[in-house]
C-alpha cells in the first residue's frame, strides 16, 4: 500500500511540474522570447527537470510493484507524506496560476496581487502624466511642433494651427519648408544641422509665412529630442508670433524718433530765432547806412550802382531772416478764416507765369469750401515753397498737382510732424513726378539750413519755413516719396468751426460695414504695410490673402481666387495697374481697389491710374480702409450677381 501511495504522489508531482513548465513555455514562445527571456526559459527547464526526475522515480516504484519487491529503497512513509505534500503544492500552484495572472499579461513573469496593484497604480499615474502633458501641449498658447531629423513634421498642436493656418491633418507628414520662403528654408536646414551636431537648443527670430501667404514674424526655440542612448531622433520647436510685439516696438521707436525730432526742431528754432534777431540788428545798420551813402553820392553813378547791389543783397538777407522768424514762430501773423480753394486759385495764378513751360501745373480744389483759420500770406508761402521744391525736382519736366480736401486722422499716425490728435482736418497736397527724396534726406528736410541743392542754389530755409507756418497754425505735415517716382507733401490744418458746421464733413464718422467672409487679396511690397492692411481687414470680417508683388498675387489668385484685390499702385517688377489688367483678362469686372502714398489727383493726371478708379491714399485709418473696401464691393454687386460668385 505504501508503494502505491509513493507512485501516486510522484505521478501527480510529475504532471504538476510538467503543466507548470508548459504554462511558462507556451506564452513565452507566443511572445517570441524563447531566446531573449532567459529567466522564463530557465524556470521552465527547472520544472521540466523536476518532472522528469519524478517520472523516473514513479517508474522505479511501478516496476518494483510489478516485480513484487516491497519496501523499495527510499520509499518510507515520511517520503510518501512529503511527496503527497509536494503534489498538493503543485496542484495549489496550478489552481492559482490564472488568479495571479502568471505569464498571461504584460510585465513581470511572476507578480502577486499586491505587487500587481502597485504596478497598475504606477501605470495609471504614468498614463495620467502623459495625458496631462499631451493636454498642455495641445492647449499651449505657443505653437509646439515636432519634426524628424529630416524636417518632416510629426506633431502639430492647436496653437500651430492658429499661427500658420494649416490644420494638423495638412501639416503632419509634410516638410517644415511649407512654412518658409527660400531664405527661410536655408535657415531651417542650418538650424537642423546645428542641432544634429550637438547644440542643446537654439533660440532665434525668423520670417515665416501663413498658409494664405501673409508674412509672419515669429520667435522660435528649437531643441533636440533624444532617445535613451542620447541619439537625436527628432527636433521640438516652440514658436510664438511676435508680429504685434515688433509692430508695437517699431511704433514706439517711431514715436521716440518723432519726439527727438520735435525737440531738435525746437532747439534749432531757438538758435535760428536768436541768430535772426541779432542779424536783423546788423542788417538795419547796413540798410540805413547804405541808404545814407546813396543820398550822398548823387553825382557818382558808379558808386550808386555798387550801393544798389549792396541794398539788394541786404534785402535778400532781410527776407531770409524773415523766413527764420516765421520758422521760429516769432513773426507777426494775422490769421483769419480762409477757404483753401481760394488760396490754391491765387497760387495757381502766380505760378502759371513763373513755374516754366516744361512743368504741367494742375490744381484740384475740393468740391466744397474747406475753411481754416490761418494767415493767408503764410498759406500762400507754404504752397509756393512746396511748389517750387516740386519744380526743382523736375528739371526735365513733369507734372505738379496741388489739391485741397478733408481728411480723417485717428491720432495714431507716426509719420506726421508734429503729431495730431484724432479728428477731421483740412488737407493740402502738393505732388510732383520728380526724382523723389531718399529716406535719409527726408529725415532732415524740415531742419533749417538743411539743403541738398548745389551751393548758391538754396538756403535750406524753404521747408523749415513751411514747417514753422504749419505748426503755428496748429497743424502737421508729412512727406511720402519713392525714388524715381515723385513726392507728395500733405499739410493738415484744423478746420475752422465744428465739423457739423462744415459742408461735406460728417459730424460723426460713419461706421464701416462688417465683412461677410469675402476674400481680399492684399498686394503690397512693404511687409509692415501688408500686415497692417491684413489685420484691419481680418478684424473687419474678411478672409485675407497677402502677396508682396504682382507675380505672387497672380499665383495666389489662380490657386484661391478672391472677391476683391487691394493693391499698391507703384511696385517693383509689376505695377498695380498692370496686375489689374492681367487679372481682368482672367475675370473681367473683378473689383480692384488701389492704394498709394501719392494722391489720386497726381496718379490720375499722369495716367498712372484712370481718374474714376477705386482709390485710397496712404496713410489710411482702419475706418477709411473698411469703408472703401465696403463701397468697392457694393459697387461691384452687379458684377457679382452676373458671375454668380
Amino acid at each position: 500500500m505504501r508503494d502505491q501511495i509513493f507512485l501516486l504522489g510522484n505521478v501527480i508531482i510529475m504532471m504538476a511540474y510538467f503543466a507548470i513548465m508548459v504554462a511558462i513555455v507556451v506564452p513565452v514562445a507566443r511572445a517570441g522570447q524563447l531566446r531573449t527571456n532567459k529567466l522564463a526559459v530557465t524556470t521552465a527547464l527547472i520544472f521540466f527537470s523536476c518532472a522528469v526526475g519524478h517520472a523516473f522515480h514513479a517508474w522505479t516504484i511501478y516496476t518494483g510493484i510489478l516485480a513484487g519487491v516491497a519496501g523499495h529503497a527510499g520509499a518510507t512513509w515520511s517520503s510518501a507524506v512529503w511527496d503527497l505534500f509536494t503534489a498538493a503544492v503543485g496542484v495549489y500552484y496550478w489552481s492559482l496560476r490564472r488568479g495571479y495572472g502568471i505569464l498571461l499579461g504584460e510585465g513581470p513573469i511572476y507578480v502577486d496581487p499586491w505587487g500587481q496593484r502597485r504596478l497598475d497604480e504606477a501605470d495609471a499615474r504614468e498614463r495620467a502624466a502623459r495625458a496631462t502633458l499631451a493636454a498642455l501641449v495641445e492647449h499651449s498658447a505657443d505653437a509646439i511642433i515636432a519634426t524628424r531629423p529630416d524636417g518632416t513634421i510629426t506633431t502639430w498642436n492647436r496653437a500651430a494651427e492658429r499661427l500658420f493656418g494649416y490644420d494638423a491633418a495638412e501639416a503632419v507628414g509634410r516638410s517644415a519648408a511649407i512654412l518658409a520662403d527660400d531664405p527661410g528654408v536655408s535657415e531651417q536646414r542650418e538650424i537642423l544641422t546645428r542641432i544634429l551636431n550637438g547644440e542643446p537648443g537654439i533660440s532665434y527670430e525668423a520670417h515665416r509665412r501663413h498658409k494664405d501667404g501673409a508674412p509672419l514674424e515669429i520667435a522660435l526655440t528649437a531643441s533636440p529630442i533624444l532617445d535613451a542612448g542620447g541619439t537625436v531622433i527628432g527636433i521640438s520647436v516652440v514658436a510664438r508670433d511676435v508680429t504685434a510685439a515688433k509692430d508695437a516696438a517699431n511704433r514706439q521707436r517711431a514715436i521716440e524718433e518723432r519726439t527727438h525730432q520735435a525737440q531738435r526742431m525746437e532747439s534749432l528754432g531757438k538758435l535760428a530765432g536768436g541768430v535772426a534777431h541779432d542779424f536783423n540788428n546788423i542788417l538795419s545798420i547796413i540798410v540805413n547806412y547804405t541808404d545814407f551813402a546813396v543820398e550822398q553820392s548823387g553825382d557818382h553813378p558808379d558808386v550808386q550802382a555798387d550801393l544798389a547791389q549792396v541794398r539788394r543783397a541786404a534785402d535778400r538777407a532781410i527776407n531770409l531772416t524773415g523766413q527764420l522768424l516765421t520758422f521760429t514762430r516769432g513773426d507777426t501773423i494775422q490769421p483769419r478764416d480762409l477757404d483753401l480753394n481760394a488760396a490754391i486759385a491765387e497760387v495757381q495764378a502766380m505760378l502759371a507765369r513763373t513755374i516754366g513751360e516744361h512743368i504741367s501745373l494742375l490744381t484740384m480744389p475740393a468740391a466744397r469750401p474747406v475753411v481754416v483759420h490761418a494767415d493767408p500770406g503764410q498759406i500762400q508761402q507754404v504752397l509756393l515753397n512746396l511748389a517750387i521744391n516740386g519744380r526743382d525736382a523736375m528739371p526735365d519736366g513733369g507734372t505738379l498737382v496741388i489739391e485741397a480736401a478733408t481728411a480723417r486722422l485717428d491720432g495714431s499716425e507716426v509719420n506726421i510732424e508734429p503729431s495730431l490728435p484724432a479728428g477731421t482736418y483740412a488737407q493740402l497736397l502738393v505732388s510732383d513726378t520728380g526724382h523723389g527724396i531718399p529716406a535719409d534726406v527726408a529725415a532732415h528736410i524740415f531742419e533749417p539750413f538743411y539743403t541738398t541743392k548745389p551751393r548758391g542754389k538754396g538756403t535750406g530755409l524753404g521747408l523749415s519755413t513751411v514747417y514753422g507756418i504749419v505748426v503755428e497754425a496748429g497743424g502737421g505735415i508729412t512727406v511720402y516719396s519713392e525714388s524715381g517716382a515723385g513726392t507728395t507733401f500733405r499739410v493738415y490744418l484744423p478746420l475752422a468751426g465744428t465739423p457739423a458746421e462744415l459742408p461735406g464733413v460728417p459730424a460723426t464718422p460713419v461706421a464701416p460695414p462688417a465683412g461677410n467672409g469675402q476674400t481680399v487679396l492684399v498686394v503690397e511690397d512693404e511687409p509692415a504695410l501688408a500686415r497692417v492692411a491684413a489685420r484691419i481687414l481680418t478684424n473687419g470680417g474678411y478672409q485675407i490673402l497677402v502677396a508682396t508683388n504682382g507675380p505672387e498675387a497672380l499665383a495666389l489668385h489662380a490657386e484661391h481666387g478672391c472677391d476683391l484685390v487691394l493693391t499698391d499702385v507703384i511696385m517693383p517688377d509689376m505695377s498695380g495697374r498692370r496686375l489689374a489688367e492681367l487679372l481682368h483678362e482672367r475675370i473681367p469686372g473683378l473689383p480692384i481697389l488701389y492704394m498709394s502714398g501719392y494722391s489720386n489727383g497726381l496718379l490720375g493726371t499722369t495716367q498712372v491710374l484712370d481718374p474714376d478708379v477705386a482709390f485710397i491714399e496712404k496713410p489710411f485709418t482702419a475706418t477709411d480702409l473698411l469703408l472703401k473696401v465696403g463701397d468697392t464691393l457694393r459697387a461691384a454687386a452687379p458684377w457679382k450677381s452676373t458671375t454668380g460668385s
